[in-house]
């Protein structure tokens, strides 16, 4: 089984339409795909505390946004099917946005060999630590 971890799998609905929101969408059009793979046992989704909050946060947002979203159930799903880890210190900051450091440390913690995002900072730190990061396509196409 490999192990994932799975850093803005909502990147489908976080945003306000922008053309990088639009690419998101594309991005994540194996999104299914992964949540199959994941139920079916054929990869192993590994999070935080700390990125689960931040999930929980986005949902909330969204369902207040729209009346229609609803990220409970995946949230649901999370939180008792996903290994929790506790995320290693990390002695310098990987991305330049340093609030996503947590996926990198996390990552680590699990073992995890890819980091599924569509976050340009968090793609420009692939490679830290044996750590590749993917598009949601580009790992479709690649392991699924």
């Amino acid at each position: 089984m490999s192990h994932l971890e799975i850093h803005q799998i909502l990147e489908l609905v976080r945003g306000s339409g922008s053309a990088d929101d639009q690419r998101h969408l594309q991005d994540c059009s194996g999104c299914r795909r992964q949540l199959e793979a994941w139920r079916d046992r054929r990869l192993e989704v590994v999070a935080s505390a700390e990125i689960f909050e931040e999930y929980r946060r986005v949902g909330v947002r969204l369902a207040a946004q729209f009346e229609d979203v609803s990220l409970e159930p995946f949230l649901a799903l999370l939180a008792t099917s996903a290994l929790f880890v506790q995320p290693v210190p990390l002695p310098q900051a990987v991305v330049s946005d340093s609030a996503d450091d947590k996926f990198f440390a996390c990552a680590i913690a699990g073992d995890c060999q890819v980091i599924v995002s569509g976050d340009k900072q968090v793609l420009a730190a692939s490679g830290y630590e044996g750590v590749e990061v993917l598009k949601p396509r580009s790992f479709v196409e690649r392991y699924l």
